[in-house]
């Protein structure tokens, strides 16, 4: 099969959907990758790597998408993409189409075979090629919420983790799941108090096995919410339905009863967050203000640090892509249920749940179509 690894176009998204490592790979399984020129450079990984791994440069994305019958990107296709993506063809990527009716529209009438990296799940309900990202961001969602905590960057004043003498901050996590799991290590090892809402009860019980004594699990109802945020230095949005758009769990009546100066992190912003006052910002410009609190909304939070996170994605999509190309999307689909549930829309058709309940449109069962 030929294989098709893109440049990002994203607005400071400097990841890429393949490491030299993984186009090598694809070699060794009787695949020919088409990178395109620049397409690593901002992990790291330069045009020289890739051709000494066995790629192809391309020098355009027109040709890639040409050539290629699987396309592996980071990100969503935008508008320049539209027109380029052929009937038939294999996208393989992060797509988010619950939050995007437009893109839905296109990927639909492209009659193309739309696979989300983002709906990949095990059995257990575990999201392989979602959970690097969102270890990633969870991490990362602590880093720069005590950023904006400080007086510089526009904040109150505060050291998150305190210091002899004086509280740390409060970090309130809602949602205990990749995101909040990482979030609530980073922010314990700060120093801080936190608190991690979920609404599962298995979930809360585990997090309470394995996170530090100054982490406290507390059901996601809205009387806790609603504590929660009044006393909140930092909150983190880090909840998530599969390919569906996120819940709104704070209102922008809500922050009226938060501390000014508190810092939103709202990580569930690219399933259009859980926060009724979030829109996507971007890393040269994270922030806005509303009623005096602080709202930190990057969409492609990992793409602040490319390296590590080109490399983790790598890691997990690999294996997935390979079956792919080495079996086809219909037999990979048939054979392995983890990449079944990857399906988002198949020649036109919808075949995710979440996407058609967004937008009220039609969808069909996945294995009606095999």
């Amino acid at each position: 099969m030929k294989i098709g690894v893109l440049k990002e176009i994203k607005r400071e998204e400097y990841r890429v959907a393949m490491t030299p490592a993984g186009v090598r790979a694809m070699k060794e399984n009787g695949h020919q990758a088409y990178v395109e020129t620049g397409a690593g450079a901002g992990s790291g990984f330069h045009d020289a790597a890739y051709e000494k791994a066995g790629a192809q440069i391309v020098e355009t994305p027109d040709k890639i998408y040409e050539i290629a019958d699987l396309i592996m990107h980071v990100k969503e296709p935008l508008a320049s993409e539209y027109e380029l993506i052929r009937e038939g063809q294999i996208l393989f990527t992060f797509l988010h189409l619950a939050a995007d009716r437009n893109l839905t529209r296109v990927l639909i009438k492209s009659r193309c075979i739309a696979v989300a990296y983002e709906t990949v799940q095990k059995a257990d309900g575990s999201l392989p090629l979602l959970a690097p990202m969102s270890e990633v961001a969870g991490r990362l969602a602590i880093q720069q919420g005590a950023r904006y905590l400080e007086k510089p960057s526009g904040g109150p004043g505060m050291l998150l983790g305190g210091a002899p003498g004086v509280e740390p901050g409060q970090v309130v996590i809602l949602g205990g799941g990749a995101v909040g799991t990482q979030a609530a290590k980073i922010a314990a090892g700060f120093g801080a108090r936190v608190y991690v809402l979920d609404i599962n009860l298995d979930r809360l019980r585990y997090l309470c096995d394995i996170l530090p004594n100054n982490c406290v699990m507390l059901m996601a109802d809205s009387e806790n919410i609603e504590r929660m945020l009044r006393q909140a230095d930092l909150v983190v949005g880090a909840v998530l339905i599969p390919g569906a758009k996120a819940p709104r769990l704070i209102s922008r009546r809500m922050l009226k009863i938060m501390k000014p100066g508190t810092v939103i992190v709202d990580v569930s912003v690219d399933q259009g967050g859980c926060c009724e006052t979030s829109r996507p910002t971007t890393h040269n410009d994270p922030v806005f203000e509303i009623d005096k609190i602080i709202h930190y909304c990057v969409a492609n939070m990992p793409g602040a640090v490319p390296k590590t996170s080109t490399i983790a994605l790598t890691n997990a999509t690999l294996p997935y892509a390979l079956e792919i190309a080495n079996k086809g999307w219909k037999k990979a689909f048939a054979e392995n249920p983890e990449i079944r549930c990857g399906a988002n829309i198949i020649n036109g058709d919808i075949v995710w749940p979440g996407v058609g309940q967004a937008f009220g449109m039609k969808w069909m069962n996945v294995e009606k179509l095999l």
